[in-house]
């Protein structure tokens, strides 16, 4: 991912101008109706997830080479194959299902499904909740596409939460789509950063005093320097209280890219970790062509694991990816292929050096591993848990 200035940025056609014309359009509506200022939460909730028209709503590519982004199960199967050995830990503790929360193209679930059917470990249900209707729809054609119909047959779609729940409940890059709001710390006072229209049509950021409630408690807590500007993802906070009361037993799982507290708010990090993804290319103008690229804040896995806490949840594991996919034997997974088959090994070797090296994905991708009546350790947590950190 390139990181540049937003004159350089690659230009959209005619059609996805249009459409993101037509999400600047419905914005201006709900600005108008909040009178004239909206939270920036609202704001990155309707550019994601407007029906029909925000980015992850809508049909534009994300994935892989030719969308914005590349995600660790569209680098490798080895991740998914790695994941799997995890998954069936839980799965023969617990006797349950899997529960994956956004499921992207499809790719993760296609290879551990295939990792737990080759191994004979398969569950009876592999669910899947996406509350995006375009990619339900590239999802069943994918995985009905490359799974063999006995494999297919255990998945099921949900349009919410199931009231109960066993097993592991699963979450790739999740944490981070979730809406944010944006505060700062400004002439001795809390502010809360909004979205208004310039004249023209434009939007650009306005603030105002924080008010009172949750939001305005949570920043407080920190007690950040005057200057600095930040966010708190309240409704990740949300889902993991709702995913702790739903799970009967088993562990929820999630690997995103963020940091425990104390790195989050350092102070050096002033001006905090929004960021834009389009055409593999990362800027900071979350105003630029609404519907048509992504809009991403890192996670602050200290406030996962006090929700977690708060839910009845106990904190399993927290620790790099790197460190979690070795403890699940990638480099013997790895070794299914011949290093003396130079045409199927290097590729395989250089995808796991993208998931393992600090320089790209091993470090600053986190898992964190939140259960409820799970005895002793997981395997992903055997050696360098980090708990202790958050």
């Amino acid at each position: 991912m390139q990181s540049m200035d937003i004159t350089s940025l690659p230009v959209p056609d005619q059609d996805a101008l249009a459409h993101s014309r037509q999400l600047t359009q419905h914005i201006h509506h709900q600005i108008h109706a909040a009178g004239g200022w909206l939270d920036f939460v609202s704001y990155m909730n309707l550019a994601l997830y407007s029906p029909g028209l925000g980015y992850y709503s809508g049909g534009a590519k994300k994935f892989g080479a030719a969308g914005d982004f590349v995600t660790a199960p569209e680098i490798s199967p080895l991740f998914a194959q790695t994941l799997a050995q995890q998954v069936a830990q839980v799965l023969q503790e617990t006797k349950g299902s899997i529960l994956e929360l956004g499921a992207g193209s499809g790719r993760l679930a296609a290879a551990l499904l295939q990792e737990l059917a080759d191994s004979r470990r398969l569950p009876e249900q592999y669910l899947i909740l996406e509350v995006s209707a375009h990619l339900r729809q590239v999802q069943q054609q994918y995985l009905g596409m490359v799974l063999p119909a006995a494999v297919f047959q255990c998945l099921q779609w949900l349009d919410q939460l199931p009231e109960s729940f066993t097993g592991i409940v699963l979450g790739n890059e999740v944490l981070d789509a979730l809406p944010v709001s944006l505060v700062q710390h400004s002439n001795g006072g809390l502010q809360e950063l909004g979205v208004v229209m310039k004249e023209g049509g434009g939007l650009d950021f306005s603030s105002k005093p924080l008010a009172a409630g949750e939001l305005h408690d949570a920043v407080a807590s920190l007690a950040l320097a005057d200057g600095y500007q930040t966010e708190i993802c309240l409704a990740a906070q949300g889902l993991i209280g709702s995913l702790g009361r739903m799970l009967e037993r088993g562990v929820l799982l999630f690997i995103d890219y963020g940091f425990s507290r104390a790195e989050y708010y350092h102070p050096q990090r002033s001006q905090g970790t929004l960021m834009c993804h389009y055409r593999h290319y990362a800027h900071q103008n979350p105003f630029l062509y609404p519907g048509l690229q992504d809009i991403t804040a890192h996670v602050d896995f200290t406030a996962i694991a006090e929700a977690g806490v708060a839910s009845g949840l106990s904190v399993h594991g927290y620790c790099g990816q790197a460190q979690f996919l070795i403890n699940c034997g990638i480099t013997q997974i790895l070794m299914r292929v011949s290093p003396e088959n130079i045409v199927s090994y290097a590729p395989l070797a250089g995808q796991a050096q993208k998931l393992l090296s600090p320089a790209e994905m091993g470090e600053l991708f986190k898992v964190i591993a939140l259960g409820k009546g799970i005895p002793g350790d997981l395997l992903g947590f055997v050696c360098g848990n980090r708990v202790h950190t958050l």
